[in-house]
């Protein structure tokens, strides 16, 4: 009898949960895409790519392709263009132990709302600017080199020397180079030399030949055309090696499949298309990391070489590990 009534008790209690009236779900509550920071393993270094934003740039910028091919590869990739193609942009924070280095720094106020928070996602991912000791500029195009100061003019990173190739510095920072310059370009002159003006005031901004080592674990790979003195940075740890590349391509769904195309960006169309490439066909040799300013956050990856062109093999969202 005891058990009957248990039974017929808890038989009721269901019944009347079932009865009450299903409760609306609650909207969610977060309306923007969580902090933009990834970690990986690279060896006994560790790399945190962080998202400074993206940019919508027109597909028309391309160059050595024509439309309809253009939008094929496009399509391909479920890329849309009609408003501009999204385009991110990225930089990369290496811990080797020795030293905390900063490859790019994103474009802080130099190129509108959607761009500028490196420092925000640097904090993000447990770091503070003050920590950094090295930046490594790609080159010194706004979206890489803005990031330097903060709006107020003072240096982000007060307790870091800028490493930057010489030959960006004789092109970017040189006024004579900058009066013979299209107007068009005369800004981005401009932004380079306020973006970099604190540190050298600190006696902190340290120009170098592309040749050899800055530091224990790191190359310098010499990748010009983009900007006079574009150049990448190979990071080795142990058996594994990340090139962290700048503006070796802009746009992942053409320009993997068709290394010959161009943007209008680029400073020497020719030179920038070799660099690219001889880079791609040794990251897809070598087999190792890559890291792309402008490839779909966070940008890691592999370079896989295809019959024709190459692919891009994105990394897995994953555990932080170093066994692999």
């Amino acid at each position: 009898m005891r058990l009957f009534s248990l039974s017929t008790a808890l038989s009721s209690a269901m019944i009347a949960l079932v009865s009450l009236p299903l409760q609306a779900a609650a909207p969610a509550q977060q309306k923007t895409q969580v902090p933009g920071y990834y970690r990986m393993a690279l060896g006994d270094f560790e790399v945190t790519a962080l998202y400074d934003g993206y940019v919508d740039l027109p597909a028309s910028l391309l160059k050595g392709i024509d439309d309809k091919d253009l939008q094929s590869l496009l399509a391909r990739m479920f890329v849309a263009s009609e408003k501009g193609v999204q385009t991110a942009v990225n930089a990369y924070l290496i811990n080797t132990g020795d030293n905390l280095v900063l490859v790019d720094t994103g474009a802080a106020q130099c190129f509108g709302p959607t761009l500028g928070v490196v420092q925000t996602n640097l904090k993000a991912s447990g770091y503070q600017p003050e920590q950094v000791d090295t930046v490594l500029l790609t080159h010194l195009h706004p979206d890489h080199a803005c990031g330097l100061v903060n709006a107020d003019g003072s240096p982000t990173y007060p307790n870091a020397t800028v490493e930057v190739p010489q030959a960006e510095a004789d092109f970017w920072l040189d006024e004579a180079t900058m009066a013979k310059a299209p107007e068009g370009m005369q800004g981005m002159f401009k932004m380079a030399q306020q973006a970099v003006a604190p540190y050298a005031k600190m006696n902190k901004l340290k120009p170098y030949k592309t040749e050899g080592k800055l530091l224990p674990g790191v190359s310098l790979v010499a990748s010009p055309g983009h900007t006079p003195g574009h150049t990448s940075y190979l990071f080795k740890s142990g058996e594994q090696s990340l090139l962290v590349w700048g503006d070796i391509l802009h746009n992942h769904a053409v320009q993997f499949a068709k290394p010959e195309v161009v943007i209008e960006f680029d400073v020497d169309s020719d030179e920038a298309r070799q660099s690219r490439q001889r880079i791609l066909a040794e990251a897809a040799k070598d087999k190792r990391w890559v890291a792309g300013a402008h490839l779909p956050f966070p940008g890691l990856g592999h370079v896989r070489k295809e019959a024709q062109g190459y692919a891009w093999v994105p990394t897995e969202f994953s555990p932080i590990r170093s066994d692999r």
